[in-house]
């Protein structure tokens, strides 16, 4: 299924994304050495209560999990890159940490994600990891304009990944939001231009570049849902909820200014 929006739901739209931004930017500015996992899903919940949003994670059961996943947020550190599910765990300095939210407002959903390290003064590895998932992510950004094919967006962030020496895994990427979280078209970390669905004003899409260090390939924990790097290197993962308008894609997810 694919949704656009129509005007009566665009201001929904940029209500959820502004407050995914915002939760994500105060889950940030709270992390340090010695905080636990399941502190910042509780902090997701109590912020996503206050705002009167729906989770769109704790009923999630699709057919790649062991669900439901039960929790507000995903957490994912160091070698995990997706679907991090919460637990006991606390933060140390120089932990590489991916927040990922989606959440529904008003009846749309928003889904974004950062990366980043604890504490401490990154890696130039890990700054490297990070910077290329961003710059992925902008250059994505710009080629979602109306009229554009789903495989120029794949192309451009494949490009950017593949550039700073990084495999790309085409399992899991981005798609397309609105009622619910995971929609049509599906978008690829990498693809073909010109092929695929033709973007039209209206549209909203997670787009979501990721990257492991070293491999394509992933691992599934015990848990059942938190995906690895299947030689244990570091991993970054940076996502935006934009919208397709006349004039280009509009990210809807940024942080508060």
């Amino acid at each position: 299924m694919i949704e656009v929006m129509d005007a009566t739901q665009v201001p929904h739209a940029r209500a959820a994304g502004a407050l995914v931004g915002q939760i994500l930017a105060e889950l940030r500015s709270r992390t340090r050495a010695g905080t636990n996992l399941l502190e910042l899903d509780a902090w997701t919940r109590e912020m996503q209560r206050e705002a009167g949003a729906v989770s769109c994670y704790v009923d999630y059961a699709p057919s790649f999990g062991r669900g439901p996943f039960g929790h507000h947020l995903c957490t994912s550190v160091n070698d995990a890159v997706l679907h991090g599910l919460p637990h006991d765990r606390a933060l140390a300095d120089g932990d590489l940490v991916s927040l990922d939210l989606a959440l529904s407002l008003r009846g749309v959903v928003a889904d974004a994600a950062i990366s980043f390290v604890v504490g401490e003064r990154p890696t130039a590895e890990d700054a490297a990891l990070i910077d290329a998932t961003q710059r992925a992510l902008a250059a994505a950004v710009e080629a979602a304009r109306p009229g554009a094919r789903v495989g120029d967006v794949s192309h451009a962030i494949g490009t950017v990944l593949t550039a700073a020496g990084y495999p790309v895994n085409l399992d899991f990427g981005g798609h397309g939001v609105g009622s619910t979280m995971h929609q049509d078209p599906h978008v690829a970390n990498h693809g073909e231009p010109g092929r695929g669905y033709r973007l039209r004003p209206g549209l909203l899409l997670a787009l979501e570049p990721w990257v492991m260090a070293d491999t394509a390939e992933l691992v599934t924990d015990d848990d059942g849902w938190t995906l690895r790097s299947a030689t244990g290197c570091r991993t970054a993962h940076s996502e935006h909820t934009v919208l397709i308008t006349p004039g280009g894609a509009q990210v809807l997810t940024l942080p508060p200014s």
